[in-house]
């Protein structure tokens, strides 16, 4: 069984079912698209041989505009509510807005390039970094934080502002999703890390590179890649989305199935919730 922190959100109770106490498949699936209609063949196997694809371009200026005027809006009210800038989490159960970029065809077309017709939708995170604000997130691999029986979940990173060096954009390391689950420490208070895991000596991993996007476009990357970001020093605020997506044989514990919506194609187990677009935009 694969080690995760006590104030992890994975955690095994006697109430839980008998599929949420097996033990995690945490290896890489590569993709077994070989016909993909919105990627190229060469992305889909740079997908499979680094771990991610980065620079695609979905929304144009006036789309991300609007888009960055509603996250704007959004983001004054949960902070005045007590919130801050990374508290908006699942937002797609809460707003309509984010279930509609969770379902946009333009960003599910890029997954279904990878992860074939049957889609679930099931994270949507806002990473929203400001200007000086302190706080990086280390180095880490999203599978460890998560329920899910196996490691089958591709991340959308969509930039709602430009994200480059100077603001603190993401960083990957090449090639790290194939090391399987590395061993991480809890992080402490002394890190300012936004998460609370972080993997050391990454050096043994290979040379990072940085996932500098324009607003509008998205990185795909593996639920095993090793990735992480510094913090934004910066005068500009560098905020993205992240929209996480599985294939539906993927099993969740602690009712994180209820999160699941069917983007492409269907479930055919019927595992995952598939709840209704929520009427507040």
């Amino acid at each position: 069984m694969v080690h995760l922190p006590q104030n992890s959100m994975f955690k095994i109770t006697p109430e839980q079912s008998e599929l949420d106490a097996i033990e995690r498949d945490l290896q890489f699936h590569p993709s077994t698209v070989t016909a993909p209609q919105t990627l190229t063949p060469e992305q889909v196997d740079g997908y499979n041989r680094d771990g991610y694809v980065k620079g695609i371009p979905i929304f144009d200026a006036a789309e991300m505009a609007e888009h960055r005027r509603y996250f704007d809006a959004l983001l004054e009210e949960v902070t005045a509510a007590g919130g801050d800038s990374y508290s908006i989490s699942t937002a797609h159960l809460s707003y309509g807005k984010v279930y509609d970029l969770l379902t946009h065809p333009r960003i599910v077309a890029c997954v279904r390039d990878i992860l074939g017709e049957d889609v679930i939708g099931w994270g949507s995170h806002y990473f929203c970094k400001m200007p000086h604000d302190g706080k990086s997130v280390a180095w880490h691999q999203d599978s460890s934080y998560w329920p899910l029986s196996s490691s089958k979940t591709v991340t959308v990173w969509l930039a709602i502002d430009d994200a480059d060096v100077e603001n603190a954009c993401m960083w990957f390391i090449p090639g790290s999703h194939t090391q399987g689950h590395i061993e991480y420490k809890t992080s402490d208070d002394s890190e300012a890390n936004v998460l609370n895991q972080t993997i050391e000596d990454i050096e043994r991993f290979g040379e990072p590179v940085a996932v500098e996007l324009l607003a509008g476009e998205i990185s795909l990357h593996s639920d095993l890649l090793l990735h992480g970001s510094q913090a934004n020093d910066s005068d500009r605020r560098r905020c993205g989305l992240t929209l996480r997506y599985c294939t539906p044989d993927v099993r969740a514990g602690e009712d994180w199935n209820q999160k699941g919506v069917v983007v492409s194609g269907s479930d055919p187990s019927g595992h995952w919730a598939n709840p209704p677009r929520p009427a507040r935009d």
